[in-house]
C-alpha cells in the first residue's frame, strides 16, 4: 500500500517537482542469540509468556552486565534497549533482597512508560521492585514510604538534583544501590549535559560515602563519540554495545523541498499541511511532527477546515498532542493513536521518545529537527512492526535543512553528530563543587577525582564570596539560600532572569539571552504563544511580559569586538594559520528591528550595558593572495568573509550538536592580534563548553561542508539556505556570495 501511494505522490503535480530525493531502506531480518542460562527462572517464564527472544545485543549487554561492566548501548529505536537492561538488573535485586536501582529519564512521560514496563514484569513474574516514581509530582505524604521500601525508583534529573542535599534520608536506598540507569542519554549535551555530568558526579560522591559501586548503564541513541561522551558523563570507562540484531521493516524516506528551485512557492507549513491531508486521505495513519506548539496546533486547525468540505468523516480522527495538556488528555490520544482510531496527529517533539503509540504507517518532520538524531527518533515512528512505511522531511530554507537536500547521501552515510560536555567551565564547577560542599565536606585528596586538579583555586574563590569556609573536616558551604536553590542546570550563568506574566513564572533564562530576546519592547515566543516584554529590570533579574498575539517579530542588533588572550592549539597550512584558544568578546547590543515576514518595518534604539566574557574560539586567517584575488575580481571582500562566518555557524550543527545560537562569529577585514583578515566562531558561553575546540579538531571537514552549502546553493546572490543569518547583528550587511565562493575555493585547496 504505502509503495502505491508513495508512486501516486510522485505523479501528482502538486507535490512531485518538490520531492527532491528518495532513499528506500530495505527491511532487515532480527538475528537472535539466546541466552545460555538464566539465574532467575521468571525472567524466562516472562520471556516465553511475552513471546520474546533476544536479539544479538541484548545477548551481548546481558553478558557484559552480568560481568560487572559499565555499559553504553546506541542501538536504534525499537531495537529492545530497555529489555536489554532491564533482565541483569532483574536478575541482581530477584536474587538479593536488599538491592536497588535507580533509573533516570529526561521526561516525566518516559518515566510512566518505564513504570508501566516494571510493573507489567513485577505482575507476570510475580517478584516485586515496589518500583515507583519519585519526581515534582510526588506527594509528600508518599515519599518516606517509597525511600524507604522501593528498590527500583524512577526519576530525573531535576529531582535528583534536589535528593542529593538529603542523601541521609536516602541511605537505605543509596548503601543498597547495583545499578544507575541514564536512559535517552544524548539529551544530556552542551550546557544541560555538561550540568548533568557534575551532578551525576556528585552522586557517585555521595555512593562512596555510603560504600556503595553501581554499575552504570547509558542508552543513548547512535551518537559519533559514544565512549568519549560515556567517560565524560559518568567519569568511568564503558563498554560499548552497538551491533544491532533487531528486525527492520521497509521503510521510504523521501525528503521534499518547497525551495526546490530556490524560492518560496508555499511556506514549509503549508506544504506539510498538504502532505498531511494526502497521507490522512490515503488511509495512511500519520504522525506529523512541528516545531512549535502553535504550529502543531496550527497545522490541525488548516487540516480540519479543508476536512470539513472534502472528509467530514475524518473530522474527528485528527488531533494535536502537545506539552501544556493535561496527563489524562496526553494518555487518551496516546490510546487513540495505538488503537488507530486516529489517523493522524500533529505533535511537538513531545512525542519523539520512547512513549509507547503503537506502529504508525507515516511520519511527517517538518523541518530538520537540529540533529540526525533526533530526525531518526521521530522516523522511528513509523514502521516499528513488520509492515511499510513512508518517511517525509520537509525542509525549511536554512542551511541544515537545504544542505541535507542536495547532499542527501551525507545524511544516511554515517552518524555525524558528536555530543559534547564540557567538564572544564569553571562557572559550572563553581556551582556543582558549592553544593557538593552542601552534601558533604569537600576533600581535595578525596574529591579531586570528581572536581579536577583546579578545585583548590575555586574553593578559595568561593571561599572569598564567603560561599565556602574550611574546616577540620574540609570545606563545607557557607552560603545563606539552598546551593541547589542557585545552581540551575539549563544555564551556565547564576544571573538567572525570570520571565514573568502577571506574577506568573512562565520561563528562566541567563542574561545574554535576555538581552537577545527579552529586551523592553521584545517580541518573546514561549512554546508557541507570542509576549510583549514591557521590562527588562537588571537588577532584580526580572522579565516582566504581556501575553499578546501580534503578527510581527523583533531581532536584536548587535556590535562584537573579540581579543585574542592565548592561543592553545595552531595548525598552519603554507598562509593558511588555523588557531584555537582562549578569547575575551565584548557584545554591545545597540537596538531592534520589527519585522514583518522579511520585511523591516521599524527600528529602536536599546541602551543595555556591555557583554563581556571570556570564552573559547577557533580562527582563521585569509591568506593576502586570496584577498588580493578577491579585490582584482571587483568583488567585497568584507562581504565575503561575512558570508563564510554566516555559513560556518549554520553548518557547525552537522558535525556538534548545537544550536547556531549556542555559537557566535564575527569577521574582520584585519585584525589586531593576527594582523590579517581573520574569521572567529567562539563558544557563546562564558569560559566554553567545548563546541569550537572540537570544531576545531574537524576544521577541515567544516570548510569544506561550508564550500560545498554555498556552491550547491541555487540562490544568485545569498539567501538564508547559504549566507544569510537570522541571527546578524549587522543585519546581513555586507554580504558577497561570489567572494564568499571564491575564498572557499582557495581555502579547500590549501586544505587538500
Amino acid at each position: 500500500m504505502i509503495e502505491a501511494i508513495l508512486n501516486s505522490l510522485k505523479e501528482n503535480q502538486r507535490f512531485k517537482k518538490r520531492i527532491e530525493y528518495v532513499k528506500v531502506l530495505l527491511s532487515k531480518e532480527p538475528i537472535y542469540k539466546e541466552l545460555e542460562e538464566y539465574p532467575l527462572p521468571e525472567i524466562k517464564d516472562y520471556l516465553l509468556e511475552k513471546n520474546i527472544r533476544i536479539y544479538i545485543h541484548q545477548n551481548e549487554v546481558i553478558h557484559r552486565l552480568r560481568e560487572g561492566k559499565n555499559v553504553i548501548i546506541t542501538t536504534p529505536t525499537a531495537s529492545g534497549k530497555t529489555l536489554a537492561f532491564s533482565i541483569p538488573i532483574y536478575e541482581r535485586l530477584g536474587k538479593n533482597e536488599n538491592a536497588t536501582a535507580l533509573y533516570i529519564y529526561p521526561t516525566k512521560a518516559l518515566a510512566n512508560d518505564q513504570l508501566k514496563f516494571i510493573k507489567e514484569f513485577e505482575n507476570l513474574s510475580k517478584i516485586s521492585f515496589n518500583s515507583e516514581i519519585y519526581d515534582g509530582d510526588t506527594p509528600n505524604h508518599r515519599r518516606p514510604k517509597i525511600r524507604d521500601s522501593s528498590r527500583i525508583i524512577i526519576s530525573n534529573p531535576y529531582e535528583l538534583h534536589q535528593i542529593l542535599p538529603w542523601h541521609s534520608k536516602w541511605s537505605k536506598f543509596l548503601s543498597n544501590l547495583k545499578f544507575v540507569v541514564i536512559d535517552e542519554a544524548h539529551k544530556y549535551r552542551g550546557v544541560f549535559g555538561s550540568n548533568v555530568a557534575m551532578l551525576l558526579k556528585r552522586l557517585r560522591r555521595i555512593l562512596r560515602f555510603y560504600g556503595s559501586n553501581p554499575q552504570f548503564v547509558i542508552s543513548s541513541a547512535t551518537i559519533a563519540n559514544p565512549k568519549e561522551f560515556a567517560r565524560k558523563l559518568i567519569g568511568l570507562d564503558f563498554e560499548l554495545v552497538n551491533n544491532d540484531g533487531s528486525p527492520k521493516s521497509k521503510k521510504y524516506f523521501i525528503f521534499y523541498n518547497p525551495y526546490y528551485n530556490g524560492v518560496e512557492e508555499l511556506s514549509t507549513h503549508s506544504e506539510t499541511k498538504d502532505l498531511f491531508l494526502f497521507f490522512i486521505k490515503n488511509k495512511v495513519q500519520t504522525l506529523c511532527f512541528t516545531y512549535s506548539r502553535k504550529m502543531a496546533e496550527l497545522i490541525i486547525s488548516w487540516a480540519k477546515g479543508e476536512l470539513k468540505e472534502s472528509n467530514p468523516d475524518l473530522i474527528d480522527r485528527v488531533a494535536s498532542y502537545r506539552a501544556g495538556y493535561l496527563p489524562k488528555e496526553r494518555r487518551e490520544i496516546e490510546n487513540n493513536l495505538k488503537n488507530r482510531v486516529l489517523i493522524g496527529i500533529t505533535s511537538t517533539n513531545a512525542l519523539e521518545l520512547g512513549i509507547d503509540i503503537g506502529t504508525l504507517d507515516s511520519v511527517i518532520i517538518s523541518g530538520y529537527p537540529g540533529t540526525i538524531i533526533s530526525t531518526w527518533q521521530q522516523a522511528g515512528r513509523a514502521g516499528r512492526g513488520r509492515d511499510e512505511s513512508v518517511v517525509t522531511l520537509v525542509a525549511f530554507q536554512n542551511p541544515m535543512d537545504q544542505y541535507f537536500m542536495k547532499h542527501p547521501g551525507n545524511f544516511f552515510d554515517k552518524p555525524h553528530e558528536h555530543a559534547i560536555i564540557g567538564l572544564e567551565n569553571k562557572y559550572i564547577l563553581y556551582g556543582h563543587l558549592m553544593c557538593a560542599a552542601s552534601e558533604l565536606p569537600v576533600k581535595f585528596d578525596r574529591d579531586k577525582e570528581f572536581f579536577g586538579n583546579n578545585m583548590g583555586n575555586i574553593l578559595e574563590t568561593l571561599s572569598n564570596k564567603k560561599l565556602v569556609q574550611e574546616t577540620i573536616n574540609g570545606w563545607v558551604y557557607s552560603g545563606k539560600e539552598r546551593a541547589n536553590e542557585i545552581v540551575n542546570l539549563d544555564n551556565i550563568s547564576s544571573e538567572i532572569f525570570k520571565v514573568l506574566v502577571d506574577g506568573k513564572l512562565i520561563e528562566t533564562m541567563d542574561r545574554t539571552q535576555a538581552y537577545r530576546e527579552a529586551h523592553k519592547g521584545a517580541v518573546l515566543m514561549h512554546e508557541g504563544d507570542t509576549y510583549l516584554v514591557k521590562d527588562l529590570d537588571l537588577n532584580n533579574f526580572i522579565v516582566k511580559v504581556n501575553k499578546k498575539d501580534v503578527d510581527y517579530y523583533t531581532r536584536a542588533i548587535k556590535d562584537v569586538e573579540i581579543k585574542i588572550l592565548s592561543k592553545i592549539k595552531n595548525t598552519n597550512i603554507g598562509e593558511l594559520s588555523i588557531s584555537y584558544g582562549k578569547v575575551k568578546v565584548n557584545e554591545q547590543y545597540t537596538g531592534y528591528k520589527v519585522l514583518k515576514f522579511d520585511q523591516v518595518i521599524g527600528f529602536h534604539n536599546l541602551n543595555l550595558p556591555s557583554l563581556v566574557f571570556n570564552t573559547k574560539s577557533f580562527w582563521f586567517n585569509i591568506p593576502n593572495f586570496t584577498k588580493n584575488k578577491i579585490k582584482k575580481e571587483n568583488l567585497d571582500f568584507d562581504g565575503g568573509i561575512h558570508g563564510i562566518e554566516h555559513a560556518i555557524i549554520g553548518i557547525l550543527p552537522f558535525h556538534i550538536m548545537c544550536d547556531r545560537w549556542d555559537i557566535g562569529g564575527i569577521s574582520y577585514a584585519y585584525h589586531i592580534d593576527t594582523n590579517a583578515p581573520t574569521i572567529f566562531i567562539y563558544d557563546g558561553f562564558e569560559n566554553g563548553i567545548g563546541l569550537v575546540e572540537k570544531a576545531f579538531d574537524l576544521i577541515n571537514s567544516i570548510i569544506k561542508l561550508t564550500h560545498q552549502l554555498i556552491r550547491d546553493c541555487k540562490c544568485q546572490k545569498g539567501c538564508p539556505a547559504c549566507i544569510i543569518s537570522p541571527k546578524c547583528g549587522d543585519g546581513n550587511r555586507p554580504l558577497d556570495k561570489k567572494a564568499s565562493l571564491l575564498i572557499l575555493e582557495e581555502l579547500v585547496e590549501l586544505l587538500n
